[in-house]
C-alpha cells in the first residue's frame, strides 16, 4: 500500500502566491477587454462624427479634369464649406445632371455680363480682373450678350476658358443657388500645394 506524504499534498494544492497571480491575470485580462472594447466604441464614434461633419458641413471633392486650370488641377483634393454667403471670384461645387462640377462665380443675381469673342469679361460695364486665368477665349458659347443673371442664380465659368463647357452655353445656363453645394474652402491636396482659397 502506497503512503502518501506531506511534500505529495502540497504539490497537489496551489500555493496562494499563484492563486493570487491567476487572480491578478485574470484581472488584467478583463481590464484589457474593456479597455479595447471601449476604445473601438470610443473610434466608431469618432468615424461616425467625422464623415457626418464631411458629409453635411465639410465635404471632400476630388478634382476631374482641366477646366478649372491652373488654379486647380486634375487629381487635386479640396475642401468644400456649406455657405449662402456667395460672391463674384468664389470657386463653388455645384450639382449638375448627376455629377458636381465646380466653377467660379463670374456674376451674381441682377449682375450684367458681357463678353468679348477675344474673351474679356465685362461685368455691369467693367472689364474683370481675373489674375487666375492663364489665357482668355470666348470657349463654347451661345449666350447673348448682354445677358442679366436670373435671380437666385450664378454665372459661372472655369478657369481653363477654352475647354470648360459652363455658363456660357445653354446645356448648362446659369446656376441656381439650390444647385450649389458650397464653396471651396482650401486645397489640400497635394500637401505640397496646400492652399486657402475661400
Amino acid at each position: 500500500m502506497k503512503r502518501y506524504t506531506g511534500k505529495h499534498i502540497k504539490k497537489d494544492v496551489p500555493e496562494l502566491n499563484d492563486l493570487q497571480k491567476e487572480l491578478k491575470h485574470e484581472l488584467y485580462k478583463r481590464r484589457f477587454r474593456r479597455l479595447l472594447r471601449s476604445t473601438v466604441n470610443a473610434l466608431i464614434v469618432v468615424a461616425a462624427v467625422a464623415a457626418l461633419i464631411a458629409t453635411l458641413v465639410l465635404p471632400v471633392l476630388q478634382i476631374a479634369g482641366n477646366s478649372m486650370e491652373p488654379s486647380l488641377n486634375d487629381g487635386d483634393i479640396v475642401v468644400l464649406m456649406k455657405s449662402s454667403d456667395l460672391e463674384t471670384g468664389d470657386l463653388c461645387a455645384f450639382y449638375f445632371s448627376n455629377k458636381i462640377l465646380i466653377k467660379r462665380i463670374i456674376a451674381t443675381p441682377g449682375d450684367y455680363i458681357w463678353i468679348e469673342p477675344d474673351g474679356t469679361v465685362f461685368l455691369n460695364g467693367k472689364a474683370l480682373d481675373e489674375p487666375y486665368i492663364s489665357e482668355k477665349a470666348l470657349g463654347e458659347c451661345d449666350v447673348e450678350f448682354p445677358y442679366q443673371v436670373p435671380e437666385n442664380s450664378y454665372f459661372m465659368m472655369g478657369d481653363h476658358r477654352e475647354t470648360s463647357i459652363d455658363s456660357r452655353s445653354s446645356t448648362i445656363g446659369c446656376i441656381s443657388k439650390e444647385q450649389i453645394v458650397g464653396k471651396i474652402l482650401c486645397k489640400f491636396w497635394p500637401l505640397s500645394q496646400l492652399e486657402w482659397l475661400a
